[in-house]
């Protein structure tokens, strides 16, 4: 069970585009990270009140935009006139919420690699899965690597895998249950991914053994990234695009 010999990912993924060089989740943060030769972005996506896919983390508007409450309770149209730049520096000022469709374009364009995290608005878990897998196999139809989607919320994935099963899936974790190993194989997923404090020779072999590929969230400092590296991760996604030259 688990994944199979086909891993086109590169090793090193940026956090949200360039999440700390510019506005997380724009085309800025991802024009950022590819500035400094990442070939490979992370990003969050969820749904608009009208189904919508689109970036962002919270699943309110007020820390990353002009915008206030629920951001899925808002239609696209509503969404699209906010500002999410100018919370982070002047300069981005206007830069705006990204459709999933606008951001696949870009990387689809450039021949960049895609890891969207399906970040339902809490209660849409299976609808947000649905609706992501279905819109990331219509845009990457006939593409040679297809995204990779993960999720904290396993009725997301198993949402996505009964749309889009051929879509490769990783599931995300913060902490080691019992069954971690159990979760991740029942959903059909090629990949773990887990806070980097996690990983360990022990439980990468667990891993591997059972045919996962290895990827850690947030590594930032040089000692973390060496360690993981001895270790054989796979995928390395980071906020410090201008500290780690991406092989």
């Amino acid at each position: 069970m688990g994944a199979s010999t086909f891993w086109p990912y590169p090793r090193w993924i940026a956090h949200r585009g360039a999440g700390k060089l510019a506005p997380e989740n724009t085309l800025a943060a991802f024009k950022a990270g590819a500035a400094h030769g990442y070939r490979m972005f992370e990003c969050d996506v969820k749904l608009s009140a009208d189904g919508v896919p689109f970036l962002l983390h919270d699943a309110t508007l007020e820390r990353t935009s002009t915008g206030k409450g629920v951001a899925g309770e808002q239609p696209w149209d509503v969404l699209a006139t906010l500002d999410a730049g100018r919370w982070h520096s002047p300069q981005f000022t206007g830069e705006p919420l990204p459709m999933l469709e606008s951001i696949a374009r870009y990387c689809l364009d450039k021949g960049y690699f895609l890891n969207i995290e399906i970040k339902p608005t809490p209660g849409l878990d299976s609808p947000t899965g649905t609706e992501v897998a279905n819109q990331a196999a219509r845009l990457w139809q006939g593409e040679t690597v297809p995204p990779l989607l993960t999720s904290f919320q396993p009725a997301a994935l198993e949402a996505a895998r009964a749309a889009q099963p051929q879509l490769p899936r990783g599931l995300l974790l913060d902490t080691l249950t019992e069954n971690w190993l159990e979760t991740a194989a029942k959903l059909q997923c090629v990949a773990i991914v887990c806070n980097h404090r996690l990983w360990n020779a022990s439980t990468v072999a667990q891993a591997k053994k059972a045919g996962f590929r290895t990827l850690s969230y947030t590594v930032n400092d040089e000692r973390s990234a060496r360690r993981l590296i001895g270790l054989g991760i796979d995928g390395i996604i980071t906020d410090r695009v201008d500290a780690f030259r991406p092989v």
